[in-house]
C-alpha cells in the first residue's frame, strides 16, 4: 500500500491528474494503456457509471500485472459506504466532489489520502480538519486562478488541484500554476466522451505526452 506522501510527490511530479470513465472495460483498459504509455504514472477512474465498480477491479488487477508504478484513485465518492467499497477494491486514495465528513474519516482511517472536494473558505477548513491534505477545488471553471490566489495565504500547509473545466493551454495552466496550485486535474478536456469512444489510443498517448511537456513548462515558468 503507498504511503500518503508517495502518492502526494507522484501527483505533484506529475503535475495533472488525468480522470475518465466509460462503460465497456476493454476500452478503460486502452486508455490507460496509452495514458501509461504517454508517461502518465496515476490516474483517476471516476465512480460515474453502473459498471464502475467492475471495471475499476478490473483496472486494479491489470495494473498489477502489466502497468508497474501506476497509481489508482477512485473519484466521484460521495458515500461512507462508497468509500468502504472502493477501499475493499484497492484503490490507491480516494477523491470527492465534495466535503461529507464521515467519507473523509473512513479513508483516514484506513490510513488512505483522502482528496475532498471544496468550493468555499468554510468547506476547506471542515476538509482540513477531518485530516485532509490535498484539496481538490471544484468546480475549477467557477472558481478560477483568482480564487486560489485569494486563499493561497491562508492556506500555506495545503496542496490544491482544480478539476473541471482546466483548459489544456499554456496560458491557463500558467494561471493556475501562478496562483498556486500544485496540480490540476484533466476531464472531459482532455479525454472527452468524443475521444474515448473514437478509440484512438495513438491519438490519447500523443496528447499525454503533449500535456506533460505543457504542465512541466508552465511549472518550470513560476519558478
Amino acid at each position: 500500500m503507498p504511503e500518503q506522501n508517495t502518492i502526494i510527490d507522484a501527483i505533484l511530479h506529475q503535475g495533472m491528474l488525468p480522470l475518465f470513465y466509460h462503460e465497456d472495460p476493454a476500452n478503460c483498459g486502452q486508455v490507460v494503456q496509452a495514458l501509461y504509455e504517454g508517461g502518465v504514472r496515476i490516474i483517476e477512474f471516476t465512480n460515474r457509471g453502473p459498471n464502475a465498480l467492475s471495471n475499476f477491479r478490473q483496472l486494479v488487477q491489470w495494473r498489477n500485472e502489466k502497468w508497474p508504478g501506476l497509481l489508482l484513485a477512485i473519484g466521484t465518492i460521495k458515500t461512507k459506504a462508497d468509500a468502504g467499497t472502493y477501499l475493499n477494491a484497492g484503490a490507491d486514495f480516494l477523491i470527492c466532489p465534495g466535503t461529507v465528513k464521515e467519507v473523509g474519516e473512513t479513508i483516514q482511517n484506513a490510513g488512505k489520502l483522502w482528496i475532498p472536494g471544496c468550493m468555499t473558505v468554510s468547506e476547506i477548513l471542515l476538509a482540513q480538519a477531518t485530516g485532509a491534505r490535498f484539496i481538490k477545488l471544484f468546480p475549477g471553471n467557477l472558481l478560477g486562478p483568482s480564487f486560489m490566489a485569494g486563499i493561497r495565504d491562508i492556506f500555506p500547509e495545503l496542496y490544491f488541484m482544480p478539476t473541471g473545466g482546466v483548459e489544456l493551454t499554456p496560458e491557463n495552466l500558467q494561471q493556475w500554476f501562478e496562483s498556486g496550485v500544485a496540480a490540476v486535474g484533466l476531464g472531459s478536456k482532455f479525454l472527452s466522451k468524443t475521444v474515448l469512444e473514437k478509440r484512438d489510443y495513438t491519438s490519447i498517448t500523443a496528447s499525454t505526452v503533449a500535456a506533460l511537456a505543457m504542465i512541466a513548462a508552465a511549472k518550470q515558468s513560476t519558478r
